[in-house]
C-alpha cells in the first residue's frame, strides 16, 4: 500500500463520484476505479457502495476514511517541519491555545521561546478539542485550553484553577460588589464562544445548571471582544476568567464573584510517552516558572 493510494481514496470518499475525484486527481477515470479495487483487495474490506446514485462509504470505510486523514495530516506536517529544518538549523515548536489565556503569563512563555536561537515557533488559535487533534497529527507541540479530554495519545495537566469573574456595563446595579450566582441569574448572559463546541460556554451553563438555576442568553458571541463589545452595549453580562481583567475597555467593569469556588482551569495538553526535546525542555523550565509566579500571585 503506498500513500497515493490513500490519497486517491480520500478524493473518492470526498467526491463519491470517480469522474469528479479523477478530474481532480488529473488522471482518467479506469485507472482509479482500478486502483481503488487494488485497495479494497489489499485491506481485504469494501470501502464503498456503488449503486445508481453513485458511491456511498460503507462502515468499514468511513472508519478508513477517518484514520486515513490522521495518517495523511501527520505525514503533510512531517514533510512541512522536515522541509523546513533542511533549510534552517531552528527547531519549529507549535503552541496551540484558546484565546482566554493569552491574557495571563503564556506570552511570556512565547516570548521565552523567541530568545532561543534554535527555536522557531508556530502559534495557532484552537478550541482545547482542535488542540488534541492538532496534537496528535504533530501540527502543534504545546496545548493550552480549559476543556478536560480523554485522549489515550494525549496527556493534559492542570496549571491552576483560575477564579472566575463577571463582566458588567458601566453602572450596572451589581457594578462595585461581589455578587452571587443567583444574583447574575437575573439577568441576560452574553454565551461566548458560540462555537465549536464544547468550550468556555458549556463551562458558563454547567455553573449556573449545577446550582439549579436557569438563565436567559441574550446573544452568543463567537469571538471575546464581540462578547464584550455586547456587554457594553448593554445586552447582558457575561463571565470571564480573570485574566481576562487585562482587557480593558470602554463601558466594561469586571467584579469577582461571592463564591471563590467558581473557577476554570487552565489546561496545558501535550503528546503521551514523548521524550521532551530541547525546545519542550526549554518550554517546560519556562512556564514551571511562570505557573508558580500565577500560584504565588507574583505577577509580571
Amino acid at each position: 500500500m503506498e500513500l497515493r493510494h490513500l490519497r486517491y481514496f480520500c478524493v473518492v470518499a470526498e467526491e463519491l463520484n470517480l469522474t469528479r475525484a479523477a478530474a481532480r486527481l488529473h488522471m482518467a477515470q479506469p485507472p482509479l476505479s482500478r486502483q481503488i479495487k487494488q485497495l479494497e483487495q489489499e485491506i481485504g474490506a469494501v470501502l464503498f457502495e456503488r449503486g445508481a446514485r453513485g458511491l456511498r462509504l460503507t462502515t468499514a470505510g468511513q472508519f478508513f476514511y477517518e484514520h486515513t486523514l490522521q495518517i495523511l495530516d501527520k505525514v503533510d506536517a512531517t514533510v512541512v517541519t522536515t522541509r523546513h529544518m533542511a533549510r534552517s538549523e531552528r527547531v519549529m515548536f507549535g503552541i496551540g491555545f484558546v484565546p482566554s489565556v493569552f491574557y495571563g503569563q503564556l506570552p511570556l512563555l512565547v516570548r521565552g521561546l523567541r530568545q532561543k536561537d534554535n527555536v522557531e515557533l508556530i502559534l495557532a488559535e484552537l478550541t482545547t478539542v482542535q488542540q488534541i487533534q492538532a496534537l496528535k497529527a504533530g501540527r502543534i507541540d504545546l496545548g493550552f485550553g480549559r476543556l478536560r479530554i480523554d485522549d489515550p495519545d494525549v496527556v493534559q495537566e492542570v496549571l491552576f484553577d483560575e477564579p472566575l469573574m463577571a463582566a458588567l456595563p458601566v453602572g450596572h446595579p451589581l457594578e462595585g460588589t461581589t455578587p452571587t450566582l443567583e444574583q447574575l441569574a437575573e439577568y441576560p448572559l452574553v454565551l461566548f464562544p458560540a462555537k465549536p463546541r464544547p468550550s468556555l460556554a458549556d463551562i458558563t451553563l454547567g455553573l449556573f445548571r449545577r446550582h439549579g438555576l436557569k438563565v436567559t442568553i441574550a446573544q452568543e458571541a463567537n469571538e471575546l471582544q464581540t462578547a464584550l463589545g455586547l456587554v457594553a452595549s448593554e445586552l447582558g453580562i457575561t463571565l470571564v476568567p480573570e485574566q481576562v481583567r487585562r482587557v480593558q475597555r470602554d463601558g466594561i467593569v469586571y467584579v469577582y464573584l461571592a463564591d471563590k469556588t467558581l473557577t476554570s482551569p487552565v489546561i496545558c495538553s501535550r503528546r503521551k510517552g514523548e521524550l521532551p526535546s530541547p525546545a519542550m525542555q526549554d518550554a517546560n523550565a519556562i512556564l514551571e516558572v511562570l505557573v508558580e509566579n500565577r500560584r504565588t500571585g507574583r505577577y509580571p
